[in-house]
């Protein structure tokens, strides 16, 4: 059942950061509850909330809360659960009557998991905002991408679901922790910006260490690097090139047929990378992709087909050890981390109010 099996999650329906959190710990074994609207909303996300892979292993109730009936059952689920997940402007819950005070007051153990984009204060605590905007703020979008092109937004993954979500999990069970020892609940303010910063921790160091310009594409981990890129190769594909030791740099050269080329441009002269990337690039347009994937597979190279999304569920590595499995028909990644001892499971998901009866049973209303 997974090393969270006991735990209770209440969650309040949204849209990316909050779910994906959600998600994680019904992953990993935790019952949780999510409080979804009887009717979903429409636009271009909003029949995401009745379809997104991120509701998988969750049970649904479908309550209003504008409706004082079904105020008392989240209320109910509040004083019953360990944790509570949220994902509103900040007062929103508030207004509600379920702001943290009113929620502890209910359960005085409840990890309130509050997720934002912005923070719960700060200038633009009340405003809107997605995750482009978001690791704009943090200079995250601005270290990404190549010197003469504009910055590349890597989907939403590096805000949302790397600073947001994966944060929200991390504070809710530090906080669950803390609150198993103690009785005592508290709030976790889980902003994106924040966690998008902290990722940025490594960078940051470097640019203090006098090794980092603080502009993009020039730098060892951002392109700058010839032997830390992506090349074209024969029929269009890509490969991924991250040589950036020197033993995986001379099984790089080996690979390519360039061992013991003298007049190969110095790799440790940043002036030279230009002309090194310009060969790197002439000699990995010989070949397509499948044919440089037999060279290096298995090797120290650190060379890497770059995969479509659909690409990589037949991938041998990630086939091998079940990284994508398939539920009720629909593909998708399995769990992570994995544990020895419980691992978790890929539930399926569950369809909007689909469990309103038996949650009601459960709390006897």
């Amino acid at each position: 059942m997974g090393p969270l099996e006991g735990v209770r999650v209440v969650e309040f329906a949204g849209l990316g950061p909050g779910p994906f959190c959600g998600m994680l710990l019904a992953d990993l074994g935790a019952d949780v509850v999510r409080i979804d609207r009887p009717a979903v909303r429409g636009g271009l996300l909003g029949s995401l909330g009745a379809t997104s892979l991120l509701d998988r292993g969750k049970r649904s109730i479908a309550l209003d809360l504008k409706d004082s009936a079904d105020l008392d059952v989240v209320r109910a689920l509040i004083r019953r659960s360990d944790v509570l997940l949220e994902g509103f402007r900040p007062g929103v819950m508030e207004r509600l009557g379920l702001g943290p005070e009113a929620a502890l007051a209910e359960n005085p153990a409840l990890v309130y998991g509050r997720m934002t984009g912005w923070g719960q204060t700060g200038p633009l605590a009340p405003t809107a905002g997605h995750d482009i905007g978001y690791i704009a703020l943090t200079g995250a979008l601005g270290a990404t991408g190549r010197p003469e092109e504009r910055p590349a937004p890597p989907l939403n993954l590096l805000g949302d679901f790397g600073g947001g979500g994966v944060f929200l999990a991390l504070g809710a069970l530090a906080a669950l922790l803390h609150a198993r020892a103690t009785g005592t609940g508290q709030v976790v303010d889980a902003a994106i910006v924040d966690g998008t910063a902290v990722l940025t921790t490594l960078i940051h160091g470097m640019i203090d260490a006098g090794v980092w310009a603080d502009r993009r594409g020039v730098n060892l981990l951002d392109t700058g690097a010839p032997f830390y890129d992506v090349y074209r190769c024969a029929d269009g594909q890509f490969l991924a090139v991250g040589a950036l030791e020197e033993q995986f740099y001379a099984a790089l050269l080996d690979g390519l047929g360039l061992a013991g080329d003298e007049t190969l441009p110095d790799r440790a002269d940043p002036e030279q990378w230009p002309a090194l990337r310009d060969r790197f690039t002439e000699v990995f347009a010989g070949r397509t992709r499948t044919e440089w994937w037999a060279v290096f597979a298995g090797t120290d190279a650190c060379v890497a087909p770059v995969w479509s999304l659909l690409e990589a569920r037949s991938d041998a590595h990630n086939t091998e050890r079940e990284v994508f499995v398939e539920v009720d028909g629909r593909v998708q990644p399995g769990v992570a981390p994995r544990f020895s001892l419980t691992p978790g499971s890929v539930g399926r998901v569950p369809r909007t109010g689909e469990h309103s009866a038996e949650i009601r049973a459960e709390l006897r209303l």
